[in-house]
């Protein structure tokens, strides 16, 4: 391969990368979602009362140049005390807690990460193709 056919090929995937990887990181997002719902449904992560808090939990995907990034979170008002425990403590409102730890966010990494990985080699895979 010339220089110059190596040039053109890398300017095509500039122009490629970004699709390719905004697609890819939204379906991260949707089964990263996934995967803290199913942890939220019960031991060793929190109980399912109505499902509400099960259901708030979204990815929100944008793009940006030449790629896009993911946030995955919940507006619930009690996401961080289920996660992390709520120790000896009393809220605004003068109630006293003495909850433990939930996790569901953090078991779900590793399979979030390793997701993560394997979308981004196919969608290399699918640039330089």
């Amino acid at each position: 391969m010339t220089p110059d056919e190596l040039a053109d090929r890398l300017e095509q995937a500039a122009d490629r990368i970004g699709p390719a990887v905004e697609r890819r990181i939204r379906h991260v997002g949707t089964l990263g979602v996934a995967e803290v719902r199913a942890n939220a449904s019960g031991r060793p992560g929190p109980n399912v009362i109505t499902g509400a808090y099960r259901a708030s939990w979204r990815a929100d995907t944008r793009g940006i140049p030449y790629g896009a990034q993911c946030t995955i979170g919940s507006d619930a008002p009690q996401a961080r005390r289920l996660e992390f425990g709520f120790y000896d403590m009393t809220d605004s409102l003068g109630r006293h807690y003495l909850q433990p730890p939930f996790p569901h966010v953090q078991p779900a990494l590793p399979q979030i990460g390793a997701t993560l990985r394997a979308q981004m080699r196919q969608a290399l895979e699918e640039v330089f193709e």
